[in-house]
């Protein structure tokens, strides 16, 4: 099976990490590029925040040297602000720019943006349109199936979006009623690949190498994206990886990497948004990276508590001791 090409980008795998707001900033994309995504994908900015060069959203188009291809991702709804918006993302770096056609969440979709805008497939077109027009690397856009079960416009929309000039297309097999609830529509995923020439990747479901298979051999994709079973999770690509290329099924992390882990993207995100910010983030990311230890509600309720990236070493540093996991942390 062929690596994917989006547009001049050439992946080195099948898996990428999905945009999810809040989880794949800076810090944690250069962990996921580290083991094993094929690309990362930024979480949603916003063309207005670009437009309007606001400080805090032009902080997150950060991009480390070691985690391309990258792919950052653009909100909105007006041809216009969201081409000058690329313009000013593809300043920062990018291999790529994704648009977001798919948040389902109500403060996006209100304004029109997000998965709303599958309920306008004109509009949709004329900001890929635009946006192409703008900057010279690929413009992709990530859907979802429709607005809802009964309106399921996913094929028409790839394929509005491709003749607009879209190098790639993510769909995420529910609509924007399922949110993220019940069971991704594949069959749905594979229609739109039938339905285009340029690369699809699927998204929904897939949490490990023999599910990824799945997906591909089901539907046709180029790849597969990997969100909420990536966080607290890099392993997963890693995992992906292994069972495409050779069939092998490779150990789940010791809990000593899992806790290793955890420090090592509290620090990142020290370094990225300075330390009372990071570790009041990482209280999420820390019961991912937590889920099945012994005794993990304990410690999720003492990681609560800690203020500092010192505090929170050693409260880990207490619990590794407590069950024997592995010596102090020395840090």
């Amino acid at each position: 099976m062929d690596k994917p090409v989006i547009g001049t980008v050439k992946l080195d795998g099948w898996a990428v990490l999905a945009p999810m707001a809040g989880v794949s900033d800076l810090a944690y994309r250069v962990v996921a590029r580290r083991f094993g995504a094929s690309m990362t994908t930024a979480e949603m900015v916003s063309a207005k925040g670009l437009y309007y060069k606001n400080g805090k959203t032009e902080d997150m188009l950060k991009i480390d040297p070691d985690e391309h291809p990258v792919a950052l991702q653009l909100f909105g709804s007006d041809p216009e602000i969201m081409a000058l918006g690329a313009r000013e993302m593809a300043k920062a770096g990018p291999d790529i720019i994704d648009i977001n056609m798919g948040c389902p969440m109500q403060k996006v979709v209100k304004n029109g943006d997000g998965s709303a805008l599958m309920k306008n497939i004109p509009l949709a077109a004329s900001i890929v349109k635009a946006m192409a027009g703008a900057v010279d690397i690929p413009i992709t856009v990530k859907m979802r199936l429709g607005w809802t079960r009964d309106t399921e416009n996913c094929v028409e929309l790839a394929r509005a979006v491709e003749e607009a000039g879209a190098a790639a297309i993510t769909v995420h097999g529910r609509t924007r009623e399922d949110f993220y609830t019940g069971k991704a529509d594949w069959k749905k995923i594979a229609e739109v690949v039938k339905a285009v020439k340029i690369p699809v990747i699927g998204n929904g479901d897939v949490v490990d190498g023999p599910s990824a298979k799945a997906l591909l051999e089901e539907t046709g994709c180029a790849a597969v994206a990997i969100g909420r079973a990536a966080w607290g999770n890099p392993w997963v690509f890693k995992e992906v990886n292994a069972y495409l290329e050779n069939g092998d099924i490779i150990d789940p992390p010791s809990w000593e990497e899992r806790l290793a882990m955890a420090r090592e993207h509290l620090h990142g995100l020290v370094i990225e948004k300075g330390e009372n910010a990071a570790v009041r983030e990482m209280r999420a990311h820390a019961s991912r990276y937590f889920h099945g230890l012994p005794e993990a509600a304990a410690l999720r309720r003492e990681i609560m508590k800690a203020l500092t990236e010192k505090e929170f070493n050693e409260t880990i540093d207490r619990y590794e001791e407590e069950k024997h996991l592995t010596e102090p942390s020395k840090i």
